[in-house]
């Protein structure tokens, strides 16, 4: 029940997105995803009027508000790339995973753009650094040579497509699997080869992680927002936040195997996350995750669970 009433919300939310989309009808992926270009040219130029941002814009930087430009605005030195971008023009949304360097400080991006009338009225980054490791660490990979998942980029073909409500369906059971980990896969379906990269370090064999109910430790995974879908290439963009209450020590695999939670605090992922899908399975997920004050809710998340 817990479940469908998340994904009952969660389809609420969407047809929110949908009706309120109407009016970003004239930006199409090309003018969409063209302003993402801009947007990421201005960052690293460290000048707004390179890109067309509203005067009223909101901006987030790993979930705190604040008057736009701050943060990464006025300390990013290069982009390392290359990036990824995708597009919603049903919501106006457009999302974009890239690499960055901070003097040498190397990062992983995750924005959402939100365009109305042709401009950026809403700005939401994840960035996640070395400098923000929490305890335990942030998974993290090598900026320099990183790569995405070159299929994340390509268009779906008409015949393995899902239908909207099907993506955001099977990302949705993605994160029911996660929580509270037992071993069940709990409405989505994985491809044998489906892996997951989480800030440029991957993760292969996405279905037998699940499988072997090693997170456990999962206690939440919350204000689940499906903001984003790119019905072109298969892909659902996400905002989420995993909860460790800290309170599981020893635990067993679904082999029988003895494992000690890595959690020993209480202690909160936040996350921006993409899932690939094709023919109702999901092949790939790329995601930035950073450590976050536990418990820690989102500006943007306009229907959070109940506490």
């Amino acid at each position: 029940m817990r479940n469908s009433l998340k994904l009952i919300v969660a389809a609420g939310a969407f047809v929110f997105a949908y009706a309120n989309g109407a009016a970003n009808a004239a930006c199409d992926k090309a003018c969409l995803e063209g302003i993402a270009d801009r947007y990421r040219a201005a960052y690293v130029k460290h000048d707004p009027s390179l890109a067309p941002i509203s005067k009223t814009v909101r901006f987030t930087e790993n979930n705190v508000e604040m008057q736009f430009p701050d943060a990464s605005w006025d300390t990013v030195t290069q982009e390392v790339g290359p990036a990824l971008t995708i597009s919603d023009p049903t919501t106006g949304n457009v999302g974009i995973y890239t690499s960055i360097m901070q003097n040498d400080t190397p990062g992983f991006l995750a924005i959402r753009l939100n365009v109305k009338h042709g401009k950026i009225t809403e700005i939401e980054h994840i960035l996640s650094t070395k400098r923000n490791l929490s305890g335990p660490p942030t998974p993290i990979g090598d900026v320099q040579g990183y790569t995405h998942d070159p299929d994340l980029a390509k268009t779906v073909p008409p015949e393995q497509r899902s239908s909207r409500a099907q993506l955001i369906s099977l990302a949705n059971g993605y994160f029911s699997t996660l929580e509270h980990n037992n071993g069940e896969i709990r409405g989505t379906r994985f491809s044998p080869d489906a892996s997951r990269f989480e800030n440029g370090k991957q993760f292969a064999e996405i279905e037998k992680g699940f499988k072997s109910g090693y997170y456990a430790f999962n206690n939440r995974v919350r204000d689940r927002d499906f903001f984003l879908v790119d019905e072109e290439r298969g892909i659902v963009m996400s905002r989420g936040f995993i909860d460790h209450k800290g309170v599981l020590d020893g635990y067993k695999l679904t082999d029988g195997t003895e494992k000690h939670s890595i959690f020993r605090e209480p202690h909160t992922w936040s996350l921006l996350e993409m899932f690939k899908i094709k023919n109702g399975m999901i092949t790939g997920v790329e995601a930035t995750f950073i450590g976050a004050p536990y418990y820690i809710r989102s500006p943007w998340t306009r229907h959070p669970d109940p506490r």
